[in-house]
């Protein structure tokens, strides 16, 4: 009895046919060492001998070339995220689907804001927990800025505005600069103008205008994507929601298409937002105040002392008091105006209103 250690299997020969089955197994071994090599696939994080090591160089060097062309764009790419892109011009199209929400949840987007500015200490870049309906600490800087009445104050207060950002689910029908994203399903962030777009379709303005679920798959409707460039930014206007139609006909493809989706609560869960403490530490850095007793100062030289002249808010305002002396004081919790990102003189009027 002999026994085949590629298979296990014991075999029964005799001097006759020895030199046949050693003939086998050993062009039987052959094909399945070739078999095997031709199926490697390099995982880096494996554990592997050197013999290993060898037989994957090829694959190590395209994985490196792969992990090279991210790196050269000098920050992490989530590839679960779609982006458009624009040509030379600045003009960009591509067609897309919003997408319901993931099973589990109940909205087809997250709402989020954020800041994101430089101060004298560096950058504050957080998520603000507005986002929540709690204070945030800055909100409550913003307020003291405005309210001083001082014309630098009130710019520096617009420069640390909250971003309004959008996220959901959506199904790529055709992008011209990138066909391989065709079919599949991405998050897409997106901001006011494009949210102002979904909202019109679905609570449209006019009487006469029908009402269009765009987030649905059997009724909803497919989104033209226009970009042109005006005064250096992008602009959305042109973009518009095609007929109402069926993503496809086959409810087979869209049970696939809506078990793809990413979780748009995980956006705006708990574990995304720092504290109001660790927040307003990170705050007094960057603007470089000091913290008194629990009261708040600022020491830049950026904020020169102006009389305030009242009006806004008489409880977060002194007479005759500037804005060194106002943050001094504590101020009462109060929850910030919303603002949105294209809209920023009407979030600085509503708060002179209040």
């Amino acid at each position: 009895m002999v026994k085949d250690h590629l298979t296990g299997i014991y075999l029964k020969v005799d001097t006759h046919h020895t030199t046949c089955y050693n003939n086998f197994v050993g062009q039987h071994s052959i094909e399945r060492k070739t078999q095997h090599v031709n199926q490697i696939q390099f995982n880096p994080k494996e554990s592997m001998s050197f013999s290993d090591l060898k037989r994957k160089s090829q694959n190590n060097f395209d994985f490196l070339q792969k992990e090279l062309e991210k790196s050269s764009s000098g920050k992490n790419v989530d590839e679960r995220f779609w982006k458009p892109e624009v040509d030379a011009s600045g003009n960009g199209y591509a067609v897309i689907r919003f997408l319901p929400a993931p099973d589990g949840e109940t909205l087809p987007w997250a709402k989020l804001y954020s800041h994101a500015f430089q101060g004298i200490g560096g950058w504050y870049i957080e998520n603000s927990l507005t986002t929540l309906n709690e204070n945030d600490p800055v909100g409550e800087v913003n307020r003291r800025l405005w309210n001083s009445g001082a014309d630098e104050d009130k710019e520096t207060a617009r420069k640390q505005k909250r971003k309004l950002q959008y996220y959901s689910n959506i199904y790529v029908v055709k992008d011209p600069k990138h066909p391989e994203n065709e079919g599949k399903v991405f998050l897409y962030k997106y901001g006011k103008k494009i949210h102002d777009k979904i909202l019109a379709a679905m609570q449209p303005e006019f009487q006469d205008e029908e009402k269009v679920n765009v987030f649905d798959l059997w009724e909803g409707a497919n989104f033209k994507l226009k970009i042109k460039k005006v005064a250096g930014y992008w602009n959305y206007d042109s973009s518009e929601f095609d007929n109402v139609s069926a993503l496809s006909a086959d409810d087979d493809v869209l049970e696939a298409t809506w078990k793809q989706e990413h979780s748009l609560e995980a956006f705006t869960h708990k574990d995304q937002f720092k504290s109001y403490a660790d927040l307003e530490k990170r705050l007094n850095m960057v603007l470089g105040i000091t913290q008194r007793a629990a009261v708040p100062t600022v020491d830049s030289e950026e904020y020169e002392p102006v009389a305030a002249t009242g009006g806004f808010n008489d409880s977060d305002i002194t007479s005759g008091s500037s804005f060194r002396q106002q943050m001094n004081a504590p101020s009462p919790v109060k929850e910030e105006a919303i603002v949105e990102d294209d809209d920023a003189l009407s979030y600085f009027a509503r708060l002179a209103e209040e």
